[in-house]
């Protein structure tokens, strides 16, 4: 990984650490070496620390008083009530879509969909979970209420790790795959009671359906999950 630049700012650390979390470079429940980050990305400690700062207000860090930082580890439960909120903001999102979304944005959706097949097909993981993800915003953007995109994106960051993990069963993924399908034709459809019912079952569902296919390691820490 290369060094970050004297110009960045905290934010670009803040990215850099973000990614090493998601990734499960650091696990949940580590501490957080400022040293060894400090000499991995060649800067100071001054915007570490407040790289720090951004990551705990997004949930992903615990700041400990004069004891650093550590990564946060999730629990089923604080995961379980996330998605739950998650899941009634998106079903609200599917919702308003159906009412403002163009023709064309229809489209666009439907082209990401297609791509995300053809992933699925590959077993392409990793461009699956970009492309599925880029469905998903372009129905929150839909919506057209900033807002609600605002709250959902500082939810899905807590639990991106959890969402887009590389552990992914058959069954699960199928079952993903057909909720995407849909997805689309309740959008095409314009029928927004059913795009946000859709959008919260598949979201709230998760948890139940990880744990059926064993990918939950415990009852009290869900470092591991699938998207």
């Amino acid at each position: 990984m290369s060094k970050i630049q004297q110009r960045s700012l905290y934010l670009d650390v803040a990215d850099r650490v973000r990614e090493l979390i998601e990734q499960g470079d650091l696990a949940p429940g580590e501490r957080i070496s400022e040293k060894q980050l400090c000499e991995r990305f060649g800067v100071s400690r001054t915007p570490l620390r407040e790289a720090l700062k951004v990551l705990a207000s997004e949930g992903l860090v615990e700041l400990l008083p004069n004891r650093g930082a550590r990564v946060v580890r999730l629990t089923l439960k604080m995961v379980k009530d996330t998605y739950d909120l998650m899941g009634a903001l998106e079903g609200l999102s599917g919702e308003l879509a159906c009412q403002n979304i163009s023709d064309e944005g229809i489209r666009a959706i439907r082209a990401l969909h297609d791509e995300m097949l053809r992933h699925y097909r590959e077993r392409n993981l990793p461009d699956y979970f970009r492309v599925n993800q880029r469905i998903h915003e372009g129905i929150l953007a839909a919506s057209a209420n900033e807002v609600l995109q605002e709250t959902y994106s500082n939810l899905s960051q807590r639990v991106k790790r959890v969402r887009y993990s590389k552990k992914m069963t058959d069954d699960f993924w199928r079952k993903a795959v057909q909720d995407h399908e849909h997805m689309i034709l309740a959008l095409e459809a314009r029928d927004g009671r059913r795009l946000g019912q859709i959008l919260r079952d598949h979201l709230c569902n998760k948890l139940e359906v990880a744990s059926l296919a064993g990918v939950i390691e415990d009852e009290t820490a869900l470092d591991v999950v699938t998207s």
